[in-house]
């Protein structure tokens, strides 16, 4: 009976195990396509528009998942939230490459 017991908590704590990580791979998959969206709009590389997601999370006190959720969702609604757009331009800044051209991705 103990023996019988003990598997059914095992499978119950297998089953949340796979949840979790189901929705671990739809998140990075989310921030992945965003990080995405940062290079084409800054001009950044991959690990600079790592940097400015995981800045615009801290300083909007937003999950980077959301974050991630808003940058992705943006070039088809063409809106980003405001407080989000204002903290994505100002760690652009700080992250943007000292070399950028005028007229560049790096400018808009």
């Amino acid at each position: 009976m103990r023996q019988q017991e003990d598997s059914v908590h095992r499978i119950i704590a297998l089953q949340e195990e796979v949840e979790q990580l189901k929705h671990a791979v739809v998140s990075h998959a989310v921030v992945d396509q965003a990080i995405g969206v940062v290079i084409a709009y800054a001009g950044l590389l991959p690990g600079a528009a790592w940097d400015v997601l995981k800045e615009v999370s801290q300083h909007t006190n937003t999950k980077l998942r959301e974050v991630a959720e808003h940058i992705v969702q943006w070039p088809r609604c063409e809106w980003l939230p405001p407080e989000i757009r204002q903290a994505l331009d100002a760690s652009v800044e700080r992250h943007r490459p000292s070399s950028a051209l005028p007229g560049s991705a790096a400018e808009r």
